[in-house]
């Protein structure tokens, strides 16, 4: 089978025109339609139906066509690495919010890498709703974010992170634990506010009381929010994952209060359904059940 009626296939195909595969080909369209028809006779089957101007793909010729592709595409490689050129990097595009950027995609992605040494590892950090409305769009192939429900969408819980109350070393807390978030009226807060509904749960929490948290501090920023209790500029409710080497140093500790008990922040894993990630979407999962990420630290 001549490896040149091949590429006249893929090519008409992938342009959906004669004309734009001759010209992709420096080739006249009578070549073209030349070479197709030849690959048909070794074939022995009809690839595409013309129709004037347009063509249809066959039963049989959807069927050929990925095997057409991927043996076009094989040769290539193998032309290349004959010639000493550099073969094309294949990319994994990889959307995650801030907070899986820092503390998440360090851990699991050198894994990754392991599994799959040819490939380039691209990282865009961009909020769940931005993330998403890519992978739909086939601009990145897979995301970390939010829980999620989508007909397009394979989505797997990917982790789920405790929220806990954090003081700094020292804190009178330690000696007396809070056992009810009343006990916070006299406290002052660093607020960090990720968009999370457990977050609104705290502060319709807050305004139960008769004397709400002093909230000294309100950031959108995990490290800001960190560094201030680190400083002891107050204490605040934040993500254990993200605090782990703060955990393990004694710098920052958790503190348990029964009614914040079932706090967390959950992280989905995404990809498109039927995309051809998904082979490395089940090998991220894989790595995750290999890490324990939470039960590793608590």
């Amino acid at each position: 089978m001549n490896l040149d009626n091949i590429e006249a296939f893929v090519y008409v195909v992938h342009f959906n025109s004669f004309r734009k595969a001759a010209d992709a080909l420096f080739l006249t369209q009578p070549s073209i339609s030349s070479r197709i028809r030849t690959l048909e006779k070794e074939l022995g089957v009809e690839l595409l139906i013309r129709e004037g101007k347009r063509f249809s793909l066959t039963h049989k010729g959807e069927l050929f066509l990925p095997h057409a592709q991927q043996t076009l595409k094989s040769f290539k490689k193998a032309e290349q690495l004959m010639s000493g050129k550099t073969t094309e990097v294949e990319t994994l595009r990889l959307g995650c919010t801030e907070t899986i950027s820092h503390y998440v995609v360090p851990l699991v992605m050198p894994k990754l890498k392991a599994r799959f040494p040819d490939f380039q590892i691209r990282i865009i950090t961009d909020n769940s709703d931005s993330i998403i409305d890519k992978v739909l769009n086939k601009e990145i192939d897979l995301g970390f974010v939010r829980s999620v429900s989508h007909p397009a969408l394979e989505s797997v819980r990917f982790i789920e992170d405790p929220i806990k109350l954090c003081v700094y070393q020292g804190h009178s807390y330690l000696q007396e634990p809070p056992l009810s978030i009343d006990a916070l009226e006299s406290e002052p807060l660093v607020f960090y506010e990720c968009g999370s509904l457990n977050w609104t749960k705290i502060h319709r929490l807050f305004e139960t009381l008769s004397h709400p948290p002093k909230i000294d501090y309100h950031t959108d920023n995990m490290e800001t929010a960190k560094k201030l209790v680190l400083e002891r500029e107050g204490i605040s409710f934040l993500p254990m994952l993200c605090i782990r080497r703060e955990i393990e140093e004694g710098l920052l500790i958790p503190v348990t209060i029964p009614s914040l008990s079932e706090l967390s922040l959950v992280t989905n894993l995404i990809a498109l359904k039927g995309s051809a990630s998904s082979v490395i979407f089940e090998a991220v999962l894989e790595i995750n059940k290999e890490l324990k990420l939470i039960e590793r630290f608590y």
